[in-house]
C-alpha cells in the first residue's frame, strides 16, 4: 500500500513510526506546508529504508493534492491536518480516485436562530453529501477513523453486536490525569481543534428526537476511569461520534462528554469573550505593513506544540466508550476502554501518549484495508466494518484495550 500522509505535526509524525515497523506499508509520501517537518519525520526513520519520503504540500490546494496522489501513485489519502483542510484533501482524494481516511470529519456551522437547541450543519455533513460519488468511484472514505472518534466507535459497535441485545444509552467518555512540568497552560493535543469541539453546541442523539444541540458544557457529571486514573468530572462536547454511532449502531441515546476540568474550562471561555477563538482574520501590524492573521492561529502560535510535551509530561490517557443496556433480559453495563500511559508511549515510540493513542487507530485501519480484511465503498464511518479484527489487530501491535463492568 502507497500511502500520502498529509500532516507532519503530532499525530502525523506517530503515524510514520507506527507504520515503520509493519510490513504492509510499501511507501509514505510525508506532506506538510512546512517542508522541514516532513523531513524531520523522515530522517527519525533512516534505518527502515527508502519507504518514507518527504514533500512540502499546501493542504488547501485540491489540484497540487491531487497531482501529488497521482505522481506518487498512492492508493490512499490519509489526513492528519486540523478539520479546516478536510474538505479539500477529501476532494482532492475523490478527483484522482484514490481511497481516503481521517480522523476529524468536516467542521459545523451553528443554527443561526437556534444554536442551542437546533442542529445547523453538522459535523461530516459535507463528506455524506458526497457519498453517492465516492460509491460511484467505487472508492472508501473512512472517516472519523482516529480514537476518538474511531476506536470510540468501534467499541460502540462491537458492543451491539456482541455484548448487548438492546442498547439504551452509548456514551463516549474521554479523561486522563496527564501533567506538564513547567506549563500553567499546555494542552496535550491541537488547541485549534481543542477550541473548535469545546466552544461549538454540543450535539445528543435521541432516537425519538434526532439530533439536537445544548449549551457548551453542559450535563457535567463525575466518571470513574480505569488504570489509577479515578474520578474526572465530564461535560458535554461537540464530537463525531454522536453524529456517526447512531447511523449503524442501533442506542435509543448517544452522548460524548470530555474530562476538561475547571481551570481549562475557564480557560476556554475566557478565549471566547476575548473573541480570541474566532477563525476570522484580523489586520494587525506587521515589520512590512499589516498582515492578516486569525485570532485562533495567534494562540495556537502562543502556546508550546503538543507534540514537544512528551519529556515533560506524565500520566496516563483513556479513551473509551461507556454502553448501558440488556443481554438476555437483564441490565448490563460496561466500559470498554484503552489507556496510554505516556512514560511507555515515549519510550517505545518517542512520542507523547494522546498524539500516539490518535495516530495508532489510522494504522491499524489501512492494514486491514490493505490485507482487505475490511472493504467498503462510500463514506463510512467505523461502525460500518466488523469490529473484530480492529481489536484483535490494535492488541497485536502492543497496545491493549480492556473492557469493565459497571455496576
Amino acid at each position: 500500500m502507497r500511502v500520502l500522509l498529509v500532516g507532519a505535526g503530532g499525530v502525523g509524525t506517530a503515524v510514520t513510526r507506527i507504520a515503520a515497523r509493519r510490513d504492509f506499508l510499501t511507501h509514505m509520501v510525508v506532506a506538510d506546508y512546512d517542508p522541514h517537518r516532513a523531513e524531520a519525520a523522515v530522517a527519525a526513520l533512516k534505518e527502515h529504508g527508502d519507504r518514507f519520503s518527504a514533500r512540502r504540500l499546501d493542504a488547501s490546494d485540491e489540484e497540487a493534492v491531487r497531482r501529488l496522489l497521482t505522481e506518487e501513485r498512492c492508493d490512499v489519502l490519509l489526513n492528519a491536518t486540523d478539520p479546516r483542510y478536510v474538505m479539500p484533501l477529501f476532494r482532492a482524494a475523490l478527483a484522482a480516485g484514490v481511497h481516503y481516511l481521517d480522523m476529524a470529519m468536516s467542521l459545523s456551522a451553528p443554527h443561526a436562530e437556534r444554536p442551542y437547541q437546533e442542529c445547523g450543519l453538522k459535523l461530516g455533513d459535507s463528506q455524506f453529501e458526497l457519498a453517492g460519488q465516492w460509491a460511484d468511484a467505487g472508492r472508501l472514505a473512512l472517516v472519523g477513523m482516529g480514537v476518538e472518534p474511531g476506536l470510540s466507535d468501534v467499541f460502540a459497535r462491537y458492543a451491539a453486536d456482541e455484548l448487548f441485545d438492546e442498547i439504551e444509552e452509548i456514551g463516549v467518555r474521554d479523561g486522563a490525569d496527564l501533567t506538564v512540568e513547567g506549563y500553567d497552560f499546555a494542552p496535550s493535543f491541537s488547541i485549534w481543534t481543542t477550541i473548535e469541539e469545546c466552544l461549538n453546541p454540543p450535539v445528543v442523539y435521541e432516537k425519538d428526537r434526532g439530533w439536537f444541540t445544548t449549551a457548551p458544557f453542559s450535563e457535567p457529571e463525575v466518571f470513574d476511569f480505569p488504570e489509577g486514573i479515578g474520578p474526572v468530572e465530564c461535560v458535554n462536547v461537540e464530537h463525531e461520534e454522536v453524529l456517526l454511532i447512531p447511523r449503524w449502531v442501533d442506542a435509543r441515546r448517544v452522548t460524548f462528554k470530555y474530562g476538561l476540568g475547571d481551570d481549562f474550562i475557564a480557560k476556554l471561555k475566557t478565549l471566547h469573550e476575548l473573541g480570541l477563538d474566532s477563525t476570522a482574520a484580523l489586520s494587525v501590524p506587521g515589520e512590512d505593513g499589516p498582515v492578516k492573521v486569525s485570532p485562533r492561529d495567534v494562540v495556537a502560535a502562543c502556546l508550546p506544540d503538543p507534540a514537544g510535551l512528551g519529556e515533560r509530561m506524565t500520566g496516563k490517557t483513556c479513551a473509551g466508550t461507556w454502553v448501558k443496556g440488556t443481554k438476555d433480559g437483564a441490565a448490563r453495563e460496561v466500559y470498554l476502554y484503552h489507556v496510554v500511559d505516556n512514560q511507555w508511549s515515549m519510550r517505545e515510540y518517542g512520542s507523547q501518549a494522546v498524539v500516539w493513542q490518535t495516530a495508532v487507530n489510522p494504522v491499524v485501519a489501512l492494514e486491514l484495508l490493505a490485507t482487505g480484511v475490511w472493504t467498503g465503498r462510500g463514506v463510512l464511518g467505523p461502525e460500518a466494518f466488523p469490529p473484530r479484527p480492529f481489536l484483535d489487530l490494535l492488541t497485536d501491535y502492543g497496545s491493549p484495550w480492556g473492557l469493565r463492568e459497571q455496576g
